[in-house]
């Protein structure tokens, strides 16, 4: 169960709560984020909640089956809102669009994106300067310094940054530099990474993993809501299969799965998803159809000359492209009621 508790519970009305949920064999949870207090009850048995709901404190109680509690939609139906400030959201019923290089390379490589995103009035950038390599030899990024000079010039521009971090080590001197940290496919079962992520104050896209489950993609976002961060965002970015004609195997299926299952803002990553070029326009606009709240993809201006993943990445005449379709065929899908 789920326990929303009011804003000005006493000590005492909390303590009586705890001892009324532990007398019937649950174990609770307390756990406070940016948005409210919740006791988050676990026990096997059933029990009338109607009981514990007439308690002082209590905003709300639900009965969440789900492994994943607070992230289920089960307790919460209206969709979250993530909100990056500046009139900059990501939310249900919305088309983000973000956009940007696999890699920052160089300053007039930023320069040149952002030039290109305002000229298509986007305003989050991707892109990495921690990037996690298969092979130790390939380009791994600028780091903070990197990362300082990119800020620079979004933050002149009203830019959002969208970033990779890897370890728990980097957080905190990333933190104010970076609007929406990004866990990657490789890093979504990091656990000790998601507990950290969750005692900040600021967005994470949580990449799924290359083999993962959807469950174990909202199991992960529930380590980081259960710690306190409830700025989360998933993201469906391909998966690992036996096909090799695509990079991955986009599942589009976890689209519309996922915003029935969990009432967070769902993104699609078509650049990953299929790692060909050509195809990832037709990705983009069916991951639209499919309902996601947003597009991540990447651009560069010379694709060819890219430090990474050039083989998936639009220039930016195709980028150009694609925002403009993508804008169109969002618009198509508001005609239809597919819920």
């Amino acid at each position: 169960m789920i326990i929303q508790l009011n804003s000005d519970i006493s000590t005492q009305q909390k303590e009586n709560l705890v001892q009324k949920i532990n007398g019937i064999g649950y174990k609770v949870t307390e756990v406070k984020t940016q948005a409210g207090n919740y006791l988050i009850g676990i026990g096997k048995g059933a029990y009338d909640i109607r009981k514990i709901g007439s308690m002082d404190g209590i905003l709300d109680i639900h009965v969440v089956s789900d492994e994943y509690k607070l992230v289920s939609k089960k307790w919460k139906a209206k969709p979250t809102t993530v909100d990056l400030g500046d009139g900059i959201a990501i939310k249900d019923g919305d088309m983000a669009i973000i956009s940007g290089p696999c890699s920052i390379e160089s300053e007039e490589q930023i320069e040149r994106v952002i030039a290109h995103l305002k000229e298509n009035n986007v305003t989050m950038m991707r892109g990495g300067v921690f990037k996690p390599r298969s092979s130790p030899y390939a380009f791994r990024g600028l780091g903070m310094e990197g990362l300082k000079l990119w800020h620079q010039h979004a933050k002149a521009a009203g830019i959002k940054i969208v970033t990779e971090v890897m370890q728990v080590s980097q957080i905190e001197e990333m933190h104010d530099y970076v609007d929406v940290f990004q866990v990657g496919a490789r890093n979504t079962q990091n656990f000790n990474l998601l507990d950290e992520l969750g005692k900040i104050d600021k967005a994470v896209l949580l990449k799924r993993g290359i083999s993962g489950t959807i469950e174990e993609l909202l199991q992960s976002a529930e380590y980081v809501f259960s710690g306190g961060n409830e700025k989360l965002i998933l993201c469906e970015r391909g998966i690992r299969t036996y096909e090799r004609a695509s990079r991955n195997t986009l599942d589009l299926n976890a689209v519309p799965i996922l915003k029935s299952k969990s009432h967070l803002p769902v993104v699609v990553d078509p650049s990953h998803g299929i790692g060909i070029r050509d195809f990832v326009p037709q990705m983009a606009l069916a991951g639209v159809m499919a309902g996601a709240d947003g597009i991540i993809y990447e651009s560069h201006e010379h694709p060819d000359q890219a430090y990474s993943d050039g083989q998936q990445t639009l220039n930016f005449t195709q980028s150009s492209e694609l925002i403009g379709y993508i804008r169109k065929i969002f618009e198509v899908r508001k005609t239809f009621d597919l819920h």
